[in-house]
């Protein structure tokens, strides 16, 4: 239960937040920063420590001293940080993703996850792709991305006359069955770590600090490019593959806009976000043409899908941005937000004021290699030039890692004073 003075704290900052989501001027600026791997380290912990205590003790140690030391306006969730879920990362024997902790793995112990991105879809299977899509991801896609599922690369089922005795045979091989085994063990560990997840998660809202958590969407060329093809490949599709793009981007666009309608069926999670973080509509990926065909159409009927769900579009835009800013403008006005990375924060705000809430654009690289006084500089210049007029939460440019916690503390500080309307 939240203590009528944590009740207190919460109205007030989810207050400040919504102000600034609608593009009103709240109090002062909000802060929208979350601990990740800065609040590890600040409570004494390596990363590796954090992601391999499942009993979740250790990370709530670190998140409950990182709001009582520097009371952001939002909560620090579990995330996506695989804080906790070691084990069960090691059980699914992913060949994309390095965690801190694991064995075998080529980064520290006290580092941030490594996504290994190499393409899934070869030259040769686009066919199959399409005309037997469970049959590719048994065959080849699943057994390239995971350990566990390496067995089924040669799995098949040969069915005669009502032969359900050939379908058990067929499963009942003993590396099958010994991968399905694995399979249950490890929707075992999360349906059992979701729920201490959940309760962790409300003990950090019970302490006075709004969610927004609400759910993701994924552009579908981000999939195409991010699952199957790789960066380099999906982008030379774009001139030698534009049918297959389009096929699959428009089919699993229904399926993304199915999903986000299904988040908020009985109203729960009006007001929450739908994040989505762009990956390949930078800057120099696409041309203009390119980026409406193929990215913007699907992004934006995306964001007035989620707006019409009456939740919020949190679109993280990776990258720089500034040649897709037309593009950004045409949204519902007062119902989308847009965080950045490397911008010019007075131009972005002079083009999205009145039409979206920004933030980003500070640098995160900042904080761990600046001085406070520069620190405290850069924190004052762009609160000058996208505070006015309302519409703007402080956020990093990135995560908030290996920071000093001097320059941590002067960033706070100088936001919550310089900061005020």
């Amino acid at each position: 239960m939240m203590t009528p003075e944590n009740q207190k704290k919460h109205d007030e900052k989810l207050k400040r937040m919504r102000d600034a989501l609608s593009l009103k001027e709240p109090d002062r600026v909000p802060i929208e920063i979350t601990g990740g791997q800065f609040m590890v380290n600040y409570a004494g912990y390596t990363m590796a420590e954090v992601i391999y205590d499942t009993s979740l003790e250790k990370i709530k140690i670190a998140i409950k001293k990182f709001l009582n030391d520097f009371d952001p306006d939002v909560v620090t969730d579990l995330g996506l940080s695989y804080f906790g879920e070691g084990p069960g990362h090691e059980m699914q024997g992913s060949k994309t993703m390095l965690i801190s902790g694991m064995k075998d793995s080529r980064i520290s112990e006290d580092s941030i996850q490594q996504f290994i991105e190499f393409p899934a879809l070869l030259d040769d299977e686009f066919d199959e792709f399409f005309s037997d899509r469970t049959g590719w991801y048994f065959n080849k896609f699943l057994p390239r991305v995971s350990t566990v599922m390496e067995p089924f690369k040669d799995f098949r089922i040969n069915v005669n006359h009502r032969g359900i005795l050939d379908v058990a045979n067929s499963f009942s091989r003993p590396d099958i069955r010994e991968a399905i085994e694995r399979m249950w063990a490890i929707s075992d560990f999360y349906r059992e770590f979701r729920k201490k997840a959940a309760l962790a998660n409300r003990e950090f809202v019970e302490m006075g600090y709004p969610s927004f958590s609400g759910g993701i969407a994924v552009v579908p060329f981000d999939k195409y490019s991010d699952t199957f093809r790789g960066t380099a490949l999906s982008l030379m599709d774009l001139y030698d593959r534009e049918e297959d793009i389009e096929r699959y981007t428009n089919e699993f666009q229904q399926e993304m806009l199915g999903t986000i309608r299904s988040y908020n069926k009985d109203g729960s999670k009006t007001g929450k976000y739908v994040s989505l973080m762009l990956h390949k509509g930078m800057d120099g990926f696409m041309n203009d043409e390119q980026y409406r065909k193929h990215y913007w159409r699907h992004l934006r009927e995306q964001i007035e899908t989620i707006v019409e769900c009456g939740m919020i579009p949190n679109v993280f835009c990776e990258g720089k941005y500034m040649s897709r800013l037309d593009c950004l403008a045409e949204v519902p006005k007062g119902k989308v937000y847009y965080t950045f990375e490397k911008m010019d924060m007075a131009a972005t705000k002079k083009k999205l004021a009145g039409i979206a809430c920004i933030g980003g654009g500070f640098p995160s690289a900042l904080l761990i290699y600046g001085t406070k006084e520069q620190v405290v500089d850069e924190c004052k210049r762009l609160l000058d030039a996208c505070a006015p007029g309302g519409g703007y939460i402080f956020k990093l440019s990135a995560g908030l890692n290996k920071a000093k916690p001097e320059n941590v503390e002067a960033m706070f500080r100088t936001v919550k004073e310089y900061g005020k309307y």
